[in-house]
């Protein structure tokens, strides 16, 4: 990536991050969290934390990548030498570069089901099923590596064609076809379940605010569906603002993004819980929601065989625009560092994630319970990978907020945001204390989880951040 390279349009951007944002996420992951925490209470404590340290950190990501134009990795590098700060600050492009390797492995494999129901669904072979036969071809799709490796191995490929055009040709060209489209599928779906399910218990559900209804892990679980679903400490968004045009606002472009990425979760979610309710089916299904629940739903109803085609086209989108922005960080530090092509970057990135991909794949049938890894690690492969990635963004959002917090200059901040001292100071508070507070506690929710042989090393990490912003104070203020 070089420094002239920017989107063509200044809105280009926004697509490109409303891309990143918008995948599974919405979808699949915040309906079933909405569905097994009680509905609008969940939702209530999302849209609050979307505001108050989603848009802060988003903000935040971005200024930094306009600021270095590079890839994260070299960016940060470039910006602890311009700043004199410590190089432990440079853990920050790699905890992204990593966490953007990590979740492609598994998420290329989780959308490659997806090409499964989307086949199933327009060929038909769902209609009039009842619950047992869908659940039992979902758990034969688990069951097959084979098959799961070919879906895996067609995402990821076609993934990785967009991104090796170009970012003109190949990412931007194809946001700008995708983006639209997903909407407009989106909307035709919303159509649908009005129209054959039961939107008013949809509504009912999603928008009543009952919040003795939420139980503490509901809260910290909204609170990181809002850090995750904004694509923070990924990389993604530190790359993609590498590319923005400097005369686009930092702010507007940071609260459209946030507003359409909830917005589209929102209407998935009144689509996809019409559809269950007028169905008669169990909200809290869980990740069965969308592969056990929505075809049953689609089974029995008018067209269902169609528009279900139609709405796994939608995931299927979905997932890539989010795929692409998962490679661009690691792929653009690649031709950075070592001159490659991009062809030949992307090329390496995606073989490497598509084996790491595979231990996902495993973890569902041949490394089930009970195996080795099991054994070793108490856990499945894709549990753990998916833990690594539970402890890397947030510790990378939370690195973020406090470098670009404290680490960057008034004067510097206010130019790049181009705003009046006022925002300048709410952004400055909501970075510097509310974001990392928010992230932490959502942090800890994770280090239960964690095993006692990783905690030494989350601890060293967190004594390396909180090092290197000692030694940023102790610098005269510029």
């Amino acid at each position: 990536m070089s420094g002239h390279n920017v989107w063509t349009h200044k809105g280009t951007f926004l697509l490109a991050a409303v891309g990143s944002a918008v995948g599974l996420g919405n979808l699949w992951r915040f309906p079933y969290l909405t569905g097994e925490n009680g509905g609008g209470a969940f939702i209530l404590i999302y849209a609050l934390t979307i505001f108050a340290v989603g848009i802060p950190i988003l903000i935040a990501e971005t200024m930094l990548g306009r600021t270095s134009r590079q890839s994260p990795i070299m960016g940060m590098r470039h910006l602890t030498k311009t700043h004199k700060t410590s190089r432990a600050w440079e853990s920050i492009g790699w905890l992204g570069a990593v966490s953007a390797f990590l979740i492609l492995s598994f998420y290329s494999v989780i959308a490659g089901w997806a090409l499964h129901y989307t086949w199933l669904m327009l060929t038909g072979s769902l209609v009039g099923a009842d619950a047992a036969t869908i659940s039992a071809g979902f758990d034969a799709l688990l069951a097959s590596p084979g098959l799961m490796t070919l879906y895996h191995t067609l995402f990821i490929a076609f993934s990785a064609l967009i991104v090796g055009m170009g970012i003109h040709k190949g990412i931007e060209s194809g946001l700008r076809i995708m983006m639209p489209a997903l909407f407009v599928i989106l909307i035709v779906v919303l159509i649908y379940g009005i129209i054959n399910g039961d939107v008013r218990a949809a509504a009912s559900f999603l928008f009543t605010f009952n919040i003795a209804d939420l139980s503490l892990e509901g809260w910290l679980q909204a609170m990181g569906q809002s850090f995750f679903t904004l694509s923070l400490g990924m990389g993604a968004i530190m790359a993609y603002g590498a590319y923005m045009s400097s005369e686009a606002s930092l702010t507007r472009t940071a609260i459209a993004v946030a507003f359409v990425d909830t917005a589209v979760a929102m209407v998935a979610g009144l689509a996809i819980f019409s559809l269950v309710f007028g169905a008669g089916l169990e909200t809290g299904q869980g990740p069965g929601l969308m592969f056990v629940t929505l075809p049953l739903a689609f089974a029995d109803m008018p067209f269902g065989a169609l528009v279900g085609g139609v709405f796994f086209i939608l995931v299927l989108g979905a997932a890539v625009s989010s795929s692409i922005s998962l490679i661009e960080p690691v792929a653009a530090f690649l031709v950075e560092r070592f001159d490659m092509t991009r062809p030949q970057a992307v090329t390496i990135m995606v073989v490497a994630a598509w084996a790491m991909g595979l231990l996902t794949v495993v973890s569902f049938n041949i490394w089930a319970e009970g195996t080795i890894f099991h054994t070793l690690f108490g856990r499945s492969a894709f549990d753990f990978i998916e833990l690594l990635t539970n402890i890397f963004m947030p510790l990378g959002g939370l690195l973020i907020a406090l470098f670009a917090g404290w680490a960057l200059t008034q004067s510097e901040v206010m130019k790049e945001l181009g705003t009046n001292l006022t925002w300048f100071k709410t952004w400055r508070f909501l970075v510097r204390f509310v974001g990392p507070a928010a992230v932490s506690f959502v942090f800890l929710r994770t280090i239960p989880q964690v095993e006692g042989y990783v905690i030494p090393t989350l601890g060293a990490l967190l004594i390396v951040g909180a090092f290197a912003l000692s030694q940023r104070l102790r610098k005269p203020a510029a």
